[in-house]
């Protein structure tokens, strides 16, 4: 038992015998006033009221930090480490608000689910890696979107669409499916594939080279169109130092294929990346 289950279980007795107490003074007092002994007696107490007077909440946050390890950009060969803070909000089953953004999830029945998506594009810089000079900059952009899945003895088959509003005007789909199993009562491990579609645009933004960026950059013009542009595979373990502090870690390797692939921005096809989050739950 922890020290705050203890400390609530010692107020709720506490409570219990103060009322027990208040109870029989009153008693006392009725008998000892004959100007109160024709008024009715008191309801009996009820011991499901104080058994229930402590809700379970239906909210969790998580807050904590860490470090992820991967390409400077998409189809780059050099890599780089960056801290990332991350808060992780849900409440009931209908709301979470995590660094990928907000969801909302509008309807559940039988393991399906549909929902709807707030988030963002971080976009580009050119000078985020040689390669990029004199290709200009992709602005960070609000994405929305929407998520269909189904849940099945530790199964996740999803798929999901979003649109970046502004920025490089992207459509993505995004077909997968996740397994969490735990294996012990403290550790929780991962495993999942994903499929990621592109529209014309996003192709053009990220892998795209026209007339004048070819003209500053030296790289040769290329139009990609729209398509299967990776498949990504993630494993992933999550493991409770404590009843609050938990540590998890994924690695993952994405393969860019079709005509992003053939990109002359691409320097490397497979793109790895490993991660490593310490959070506190409250």
């Amino acid at each position: 038992m922890s020290f705050i289950q203890w400390t609530d279980r010692r107020l709720r007795s506490s409570a219990l015998g103060l009322t027990f107490v208040l109870a029989g003074t009153a008693s006392s007092a009725l008998a000892a006033d004959p100007t109160l002994a024709g008024q009715p007696p008191e309801p009996p107490f009820d011991q499901e009221r104080f058994n229930n007077e402590y809700p379970q909440r239906n909210w969790s946050l998580i807050v904590g930090a860490g470090a992820i390890y991967e390409p400077e950009y998409e189809g780059g060969d050099e890599f780089e480490v960056q801290a990332l803070p991350f808060i992780v909000f849900t409440y009931g089953e209908w709301l979470q608000i995590d660094p990928r953004g907000l969801t909302v999830t509008a309807f559940q029945n039988d393991g399906f689910a549909l929902a709807a998506k707030v988030g963002y594009e971080g976009g580009r810089d050119e000078d985020d890696a040689d390669r990029l000079d004199g290709l200009g900059d992709i602005d960070f952009a609000a994405t929305i979107g929407a998520k269909a899945s189904y849940s099945w003895k530790g199964f996740e088959f999803y798929a999901s669409v979003d649109q970046t509003i502004d920025g490089s005007e992207s459509l993505i789909g995004t077909f997968g499916a996740e397994y969490q199993a735990p294996v012990t009562e403290r550790l929780i491990l991962g495993a999942g594939v994903e499929a990621v579609l592109a529209n014309s645009k996003h192709m053009e933004a990220y892998f795209g080279v026209n007339a004048a960026q070819a003209a500053r950059s030296g790289l040769s013009e290329y139009k990609p169109d729209a398509g299967l542009k990776r498949v990504n595979v993630s494993a992933s373990a999550t493991y409770m130092l404590s009843e609050s502090w938990l540590i998890r870690g994924e690695a993952s390797l994405g393969i860019l294929t079709g005509d992003a692939a053939d990109s002359p921005i691409v320097e490397e096809k497979l793109q790895p990346s490993t991660s490593v989050f310490v959070g506190y739950k409250f």
